[in-house]
């Protein structure tokens, strides 16, 4: 067998640092534990091999940044996509040869494979921050690649229901029917409450001025509704309120934007925000959840009437966050009309205009 090649004994290249980099933050944002020791685990792996060779990159990657067996299929899909741009979770027969090394480090079989290109994972990583209202249409296909491995996780609540536990109050019942079985207290039973995911309800502009953005919000929205059903609530704004819920509970990405393609009467008209929030708040309820707002807050109704009803969704909502594609640029400053009126109500104003506002608004929901 071939002696592995280290054409790299030294340190690694500062270009080659932010690449791995970028790719361990696209494993966690898949659900792959990836942190900060396992990633320095592999750049320090990267210094005795050859960058250049597919192999050596991606075994190092799955050696260092994989804890788990449910990690290995993930990981498998973002490095496909990472540094081959193809589509997640379906892999080609060169990609699949590169796990064919022996553990002496010899080569193994050798297929059509594409090598791993420092400039493609560069690539990569400069996707996650550009603004997807300027991608191409390839461009655009790749970030909805690497959105769709994107995992939404969910900060979880105290629920009112009880389980059994080693620690905690006394469950007073249990502990009596053991007795009156048993004819003597053997021992104290305990409880604790249970927990469950906080719910979310996400309002979706898709009035004119939101168009560049709406699709990806809405696959975001899939996939938050993917991972807890019963706990999302998704509704799309414009002249009118309409649930788009049901129709993004497809398993099938394409179906579900489908689906809500024709649910939606009033795409890309106008915004009436504030009329909006008070049918909803009439209509149903927030209390408990996290609200999430994505709109540029141009308000074509009364922005007084938007301030009303923001403050009535804050006094309901454990959380309310207001996704504003600008907030990603260096000079945005809320000066629109309907911005004016919720900044008062707001407990975070975030970016959403890239995957990696996503990721990053995926994080807030998961540590709320």
């Amino acid at each position: 067998m071939a002696e592995p090649a280290a054409t790299m004994t030294g340190s690694v290249t500062g270009s080659m640092t932010g690449i791995m980099t970028g790719f361990a933050r696209t494993l966690r944002a898949a659900g792959v534990g990836a942190d900060h020791e396992r990633t320095q685990n592999l750049l320090r792996a990267l210094r005795h091999l050859d960058v250049t060779k597919p192999g050596d990159v991606y075994w190092a990657g799955r050696l260092t940044l994989c804890a788990t067996p449910d990690d290995l299929p993930r990981y498998d899909r973002c490095f496909a996509a990472y540094f081959g741009g193809e589509k997640a979770g379906r892999q080609r027969a060169g990609t699949t040869t590169v796990t064919r090394h022996t553990a002496a480090g010899g080569d193994g079989e050798e297929g059509d494979e594409s090598p791993v290109a420092p400039a493609a994972a560069s690539r990569a990583e400069v996707l996650r921050h550009r603004d997807v209202a300027g991608l191409t249409e390839a461009e655009r296909a790749e970030v909805h690649r690497m959105l769709s491995m994107l995992r939404t996780g969910r900060a979880r609540r105290r629920s009112r229901r009880f389980e059994s536990a080693h620690r905690g109050a006394m469950d007073q019942r249990r502990t009596i029917r053991e007795a009156l079985r048993k004819g003597d207290v053997a021992r104290l039973r305990h409880r604790t409450h249970t927990t469950r995911p906080r719910k979310v309800v996400l309002f979706v502009d898709v009035s004119g001025s939101m168009a560049p953005y709406a699709e990806t919000l809405l696959r975001f929205a899939h996939a938050l509704v993917r991972s807890e059903p019963r706990a999302t609530r998704v509704y799309a704004v414009g002249t009118r309120l309409t649930s788009v819920t049901a129709e993004l509970r497809h398993r099938d990405l394409g179906t579900a934007l489908n689906e809500v393609s024709r649910a939606i009467p009033d795409w890309s008209g106008g915004t009436r925000l504030g009329e909006e929030l008070r049918e909803f708040l009439t209509r149903y309820s927030a209390r408990g959840a996290i609200a999430v707002v994505a709109s540029d807050g141009w308000e074509r109704g009364d922005p007084a009437l938007l301030g009303t009803q923001m403050a009535r969704l804050s006094r309901q909502a454990y959380r309310v966050i207001w996704v504003n594609p600008h907030k990603g640029y260096e000079d945005f400053q809320p000066l629109t009309g309907g911005m004016r009126a919720a900044l008062p109500y707001l407990d975070d104003l975030v970016a959403g205009h890239s995957l990696a506002a996503y990721e990053e608004l995926s994080e807030r929901l998961a540590h709320a």
